[in-house]
């Protein structure tokens, strides 16, 4: 951090999936940080400026800081594209509305903002794109009253292991309370709390329950059963992802879909289970806490799923 200024890898670390410029940790199964090999030669959009990646910096009194108001977006590029682009910037549009955060930025300005990103960072392969609009500078340092920041970081795709779709992972539960489920905030601190205890359980994901006792979704991913020969996701209390949409697509051809409430117990006695997101795919579930799912391999009816998913043709943009 400096006086005027704060650099935004870490704010880049803190608002992912997986960051970037991580390897894989054996123990836990999943992607952990070290050196930042991504701002080499990454261009970042900040703020009206196209500036280096290790150049980057916003003002400490914007409420991104002070206070963790903001809202993002995660999406991926697919032969070097951008997957979903426009439903993504979407998306960042309704979360800025859920939480009052205004917008002065069109949709299609986003997108031209994100294209326009991307073309300066030609030299990776594959990459994550997080949209993040910030709270700005506030003189109260509390109540959004100025002018948000756009800012659009461009880092390499990480690479998931193998064995996350081969073998399934374990996920555990966890009560957590969101207050705005419906909008992807930056307040990422419940996620990270979750995450931290997930890996202490050698699992890679950690799915939030209510007060009720319902299955609503996990710290970056959405949750499916089949429960029988019927597809169930929950539909209310979450944050409905864009990779769950083209799943839910593809499994009306095939399976009955159900969106509805998702007891524990019916997570637990589920014959398969899989999560699905934008760094994720879709990865198939074998174990949630300590109880087994199915026989503890990744069953016929989510490998059918993943089989469709990886061949689906959808527009880049």
């Amino acid at each position: 951090m400096k006086a005027n200024g704060t650099l935004l890898d870490d704010m880049a670390s803190f608002l992912v999936e997986f960051p970037a410029g991580c390897r894989y940790e054996p123990h836990f199964g999943l992607l952990k940080p070290h050196r930042a090999v991504h701002a080499m030669n990454n261009i970042y959009y900040v703020d009206g400026k196209f500036v280096p990646a290790d150049q980057a910096m916003i003002p400490v009194d914007d409420l991104a800081i002070v206070r963790g108001i903001g809202v993002f977006d995660l999406l991926r590029t697919h032969k070097g594209k951008p997957f979903f682009l426009k439903e993504h910037v979407e998306r960042l549009h309704h979360s800025a509305k859920e939480i009052d955060l205004a917008m002065p930025w069109s949709q299609q300005e986003v997108c031209k903002v994100v294209m326009d990103t991307l073309d300066r960072n030609s030299h990776q392969e594959e990459a994550n794109v997080r949209i993040i609009v910030t709270g700005g500078s506030s003189p109260d340092f509390m109540t959004p009253k100025g002018r948000p920041r756009l800012l659009v970081l461009v880092t390499p795709l990480p690479k998931l292991p193998d064995w996350w779709h081969s073998r399934g992972v374990k996920v555990i539960t966890l009560k957590v309370k969101r207050n705005f489920p419906g909008a992807k905030s930056i307040d990422y601190l419940p996620a990270a709390i979750a995450l931290r205890k997930a890996r202490r359980e050698d699992a890679v994901e950690a799915i939030y329950l209510d007060d009720d006792g319902h299955a609503l979704e996990g710290t970056t991913s959405n949750l499916f059963v089949f429960l029988g020969g019927k597809l169930v996701t929950p539909g209310s209390g979450i944050l409905s992802g864009i990779t769950r949409k083209v799943v839910m697509a593809l499994a009306k051809e095939h399976y009955a879909i159900e969106v509805r409430d998702l007891s524990i117990e019916e997570l637990l006695a589920a014959n398969e289970v899989f999560i699905t997101g934008t760094n994720k795919g879709l990865v198939p579930v074998v174990q949630v806490d300590r109880t087994t799912i199915g026989n503890g391999r990744p069953g016929p009816k989510t490998a059918r799923m993943m089989t469709l998913l990886e061949n689906y043709n959808a527009p880049a943009i």
